[in-house]
């Protein structure tokens, strides 16, 4: 890839990442952008890097020779996130230079040398700390902590009013090298990155969404005319759109989000599966937008980009060996690890010759504290009797309705 200039004295360096499941969980079949960036004044300063898979480490120093910079010539490795997608390339460069000053988060610190075993040349700063790289190009740090790791700050570039915050405001998606700015690509585009940004928020960060809350305020609070993330597009034009959407997407997680529902169904033999089709249609019925989604089929890295964007959930499954079917109690968990809290909710679902899906989608709930609150829920041995598919019809109709009344309140 190519380095391209981000404004005067800032450059962007990148490499694309394909074919892989990020934190071995997440699918990217899109590609994903990991995103550093050199800063310059009198001195040299990186920030952030990149992982070490699959040749990564070489694509940066190509860049570094696209831009006529030596590693050598670089003063500082400010590290804002230490996990290694953003790390990983120091053992490559520590290789060639041994004496850089890496600025850092003292809670960084110990995590360098248990990754990395690099226990000097290390500079401790915390919020309201700066760093002079001379030709009025001053760098202010400030911590946010739990975006997504304890160690994590962002840095601000005072002099263009670039802020690198890593992994906050970042998506999902790889980066063309003639389009990396959001003033380069186009509408269709810009959606394009905002519909795997929610994903990439819901997958990556959801779980910190009270640290994300207070990491946007400090933004705010800060003269940023530049969004330039580890992960994504770089924000120059309009960094108070990607602002506005993390703040909708912290909020998400306590509700209420959008007016949708989401469906999301399992069925071994069909039983449960008749009752699919009427819930949706009920849900329409009302004028809802649905998202369904079949377990095992779908993922749940998408399913939970769209439980977090809906404000109500419907859960159909049969009872599998007196619990719930196995593939929704996975869907679930991760629901509850995501803190996907305060849906309005419905359950229905076959059992045998036993229950007991109910009693595990009832502890599950309490395990995380989710707070959904569900309708009466519909059970039925075997198939599903007429009068079972109208209560189910029913139940979704009043879903629907208890979704917008809510959003129609906090509107």
């Amino acid at each position: 890839m190519k380095t391209t200039e981000v404004t005067d004295g800032v450059w962007r360096l990148s490499a694309n990442i394909h074919d892989i499941l990020f934190e071995a969980m997440w699918p990217i079949p899109h590609g994903f952008s990991m995103n550093s960036y050199i800063v310059k004044g009198e001195k040299v300063a990186i920030i952030d890097g990149v992982c070490d898979w699959d040749g990564v480490p070489e694509t940066l120093f190509d860049q570094f020779d696209q831009m006529n910079v030596k590693p050598e010539e670089i003063d500082y490795v400010i590290i804002n996130h230490m996990e290694p997608d953003h790390s990983g390339w120091l053992k490559d460069f520590k290789k060639i230079r041994s004496d850089f000053t890496i600025v850092t988060t003292k809670k960084a610190k110990e995590l360098l040398e248990a990754f990395f075993q690099i226990d000097n040349n290390i500079q401790i700063v915390a919020s309201g700390d700066t760093l002079d790289l001379g030709d009025g190009r001053v760098l202010a740090f400030e911590e946010i902590p739990n975006v997504h790791w304890p160690e994590t700050m962002a840095t601000f570039d005072t002099k263009s009013g670039t802020l690198f915050p890593c992994d906050a405001f970042g998506s999902f998606g790889a980066i063309s090298d003639d389009a990396p700015f959001d003033d380069s690509v186009s509408e269709e585009d810009l959606a394009f990155f905002e519909h795997e940004a929610t994903r990439y928020y819901a997958n990556i960060v959801g779980a910190y969404s009270a640290p994300a809350k207070k990491a946007v305020i400090k933004t705010e609070s800060l003269p940023v005319k530049i969004i330039a993330p580890g992960h994504g597009l770089v924000w120059r034009k309009d960094p108070q759109r990607i602002i506005d959407d993390y703040k909708r997407y912290a909020a998400y997680s306590k509700g209420p989000a959008k007016e949708e529902i989401t469906v999301i169904w399992g069925s071994m033999y069909g039983n449960t599966e008749q009752g699919v089709e009427p819930v949706v249609e009920a849900i329409k019925g009302e004028g809802v937008k649905v998202n369904v989604h079949r377990v095992p089929d779908t993922h749940y890295s998408y399913i939970l980009r769209d439980v977090w964007n809906s404000s109500g959930v419907v859960v159909a499954m049969p009872t599998y060996e007196y619990k719930m079917f196995s593939p929704m109690a996975v869907a679930l968990d991760e629901f509850g690890r995501k803190k996907a809290f305060n849906r309005r909710a419905f359950r229905f679902g076959s059992y045998g010759w036993s229950g007991g899906a109910q009693k595990e989608l009832d502890e599950i709930i309490a395990k995380y504290k989710m707070g959904w609150e569900f309708l009466e829920p519909v059970e039925f041995k075997g198939a599903p009797s007429e009068a079972d598919i109208e209560t189910i019809r029913r139940r979704g109709a009043e879903l629907a309705v208890a979704v917008k009344a809510w959003v129609s309140a906090e509107a």
